[in-house]
C-alpha cells in the first residue's frame, strides 16, 4: 500500500527515465527520508522548469533514491518522461487516478452493508 504524507518535496538533478536521486528537501518541507523507509511505496510527482511532468507510483528503494514504477499521467503520453539536464522538483502527492470521490465512498459503504 502506498504511503502518503503532506509537505514532502525535494530537488533532483536526475536525467533520463531511471530512478530519481533526491538531492535534499526544499525549505519548509520534509525529505523523503524523513517519512519513508527503504522499500516503502508512495505516489509522486516529478516536474521540471520546461513544463514536463510525471505522476506515478514509486518505491523509496535506497537512501535518497526514488525508483519510478507505474506512471499514471505525464507529458509523455502517460509514459516515463526522459528528463533532461536541470533541476526538477519531486514531491509526494495523491493522484486523481487513485482518489476516491464521495459518491464512490458511499457506494462502497453500501456494498459492504453500511
Amino acid at each position: 500500500m502506498a504511503k502518503v504524507f503532506d509537505r514532502v518535496k525535494e530537488t533532483s538533478e536526475t536525467t533520463g527515465t531511471g530512478a530519481l536521486t533526491l538531492a535534499g528537501a526544499e525549505v519548509g518541507f520534509d525529505a523523503f527520508s524523513d517519512r519513508l523507509s527503504v522499500g516503502d511505496q508512495t505516489f509522486y510527482t516529478v516536474s521540471d522548469d520546461l513544463g514536463n511532468y510525471e505522476v506515478g507510483l514509486g518505491t523509496y528503494s535506497a537512501a535518497n533514491t526514488l525508483s519510478r514504477g507505474e506512471v499514471y499521467s505525464s507529458t509523455n503520453s502517460d509514459s516515463f518522461v526522459d528528463f533532461g539536464v536541470g533541476s526538477k522538483l519531486v514531491f509526494i502527492t495523491y493522484p486523481a487516478k487513485r482518489s476516491v470521490t464521495d459518491q464512490q465512498a458511499v457506494a462502497f459503504a453500501i456494498a459492504l452493508g453500511g
